[in-house]
């Protein structure tokens, strides 16, 4: 990060007609689930921003009342600035907060464009040279998110900046929004204002540039998108749906469950449902499911077996939705952990009981569904640390196989159940679970994987 900047200044003045309706601001706009401008501050917050300025305008009191509610609910300190003449030029909104920046290095932010902490964080590390201005610019001229009619564009040579505006006919680079600013930003902006009675925002980084004081930072692969209309809208919200999926993904969470879970997400994300509710209710199900594979009888077998691969689909959306309301938390994590370790001992032990009843109470069946729990149980405890062997490998272009977890687990038994083989589905599992246990072991001890 900048020696300097802890600062914050988040533009939230405008109204956004083409984007709301009804008296909504347009910084209060929900992109899957979440108000454009929290998304703004917490992943600023999270970038390692400490004090924010957000300068509000139309329909202030509603978003005052929110960003109250905000700063308690998130933890983030937020000071307020009105600008009475919101619908003038963006500048004056950087202006009506002067003096709550003061002399300090300071990052400035759209409250309507999306970026990610990895944009942020890469911006705030660049050193700023005194009185300067640097631009998080994006080079990707093909970039699908950006809308070429609307977004401003960037002229530079040789790295430096040359030129800024949304008519330009050669640029070689997107405004994304995102300054890391010295407060002579300010004085830039008074001498536009005054000299060519522009209060737009570019002007007075046209300003800075004659002067030499304008730089840029290339974002590379970060990404931003600026929410502007019901387009953009729809084309954020796919790009930041198809971001779900991890690396850790096994076949059947890639090709099956995941995409299906992205699409329920999408609505779930509205509803007022808590990441930790649907981790509790996915192992409802699971509690379902086994207790209707100890039931006996093809149909509840089969009943079950389709509850049981329906919770395998919503247990990916528990992280989906925390992940897209930027809710994560290490507890989340750990407490959906657990509820998967038990919902698949209560599976695994619904189908032994169903088979072991089945098959004249049979011993041998017993040892079978023993292997099969304590494999499973083996194949989750050597995740974390042979998924990151996979990831180190993976960055070095090394083949890592396929990744067999709890998605193909459960999807074993649901098969089985749904087709009345429940004793073959078990004894699967109980074979590849802990052979693959040995497997990871192997490739473990072969990568020098520390303890």
């Amino acid at each position: 990060m900048s020696n300097r900047a802890r600062k914050c200044l988040v533009i939230a003045a405008g109204r956004g007609s083409r984007l709301t309706s009804g008296g909504l601001s347009k910084p209060l706009f929900p992109l899957l689930g979440l108000p454009l401008i929290e998304r703004t501050l917490v992943n600023a917050h999270r970038a390692g921003l400490e004090e924010f300025v957000v300068v509000t305008g139309y329909e202030g009191d509603r978003l005052t009342e929110f960003l109250n509610l905000l700063s308690l609910r998130r933890g983030i300190t937020i000071r307020q600035v009105v600008n009475e003449k919101w619908d003038g030029g963006n500048g004056l909104s950087v202006l009506a907060a002067r003096e709550a920046i003061g002399d300090d290095d300071f990052l400035l932010l759209m409250a309507d464009h999306v970026v990610d902490v990895a944009l942020l964080s890469g911006l705030l590390s660049e050193p700023l040279e005194a009185g300067g201005v640097c631009l998080a610019v994006d080079r990707k001229l093909n970039n699908s998110l950006v809308d070429l009619d609307d977004v401003t564009k960037v002229r530079t040579r040789d790295g430096h900046f040359e030129a800024i505006g949304k008519d330009l006919e050669h640029y070689d680079a997107f405004d994304t929004g995102c300054f890391l600013c010295s407060s002579e930003l300010f004085s830039a902006l008074d001498q536009a204002r005054t000299k060519e009675g522009d209060e737009s925002l570019s002007a007075g980084i046209r300003v800075l540039a004659e002067q030499g004081k304008m730089r840029v930072h290339d974002i590379d692969e970060a990404f931003w998108i600026d929410v502007d209309d019901a387009r953009a809208v729809e084309r954020a919200e796919r790009a930041m749906l198809a971001s779900l999926p991890k690396l850790g993904d096994g076949p059947v969470s890639r090709h099956l469950n995941r995409p299906l879970s992205t699409r329920i997400t999408r609505h779930l994300v509205k509803l007022d449902f808590t990441p930790n509710q649907i981790s509790f209710f996915c192992f409802a199900l699971c509690l379902i499911a086994a207790g209707l594979f100890a039931e006996g009888g093809a149909l509840t077998l089969a009943i079950g077996g389709m509850l049981a691969q329906a919770a395998s689909v919503l247990d990916g959306c528990d992280g989906e939705v925390a992940r897209l309301r930027l809710e994560e938390s290490d507890f989340g994590g750990w407490f959906d952990a657990v509820l998967d370790r038990y919902g698949d001992a209560f599976l695994l032990f619904g189908l032994a009981w169903h088979v072991f009843f089945a098959a004249q109470e049979s011993p041998f069946v017993l040892f079978v569904g023993f292997m099969a729990i304590t494999g499973s149980f083996l194949v989750s405890y050597t995740a974390d640390k042979y998924d990151g062997l996979m990831r180190s490998r993976f960055q070095q272009g090394e083949t890592v196989g396929i990744r067999i977890g709890r998605d193909l687990r459960v999807l074993v038994i649901a098969l089985g159940a749904v087709f009345n083989l429940p004793y073959l589905a078990l004894s699967l599992i109980a074979v590849v679970m802990n052979v693959e246990t040995v497997r990871r072991v192997i490739t473990a001890s072969r990568g020098q994987v520390d303890e």
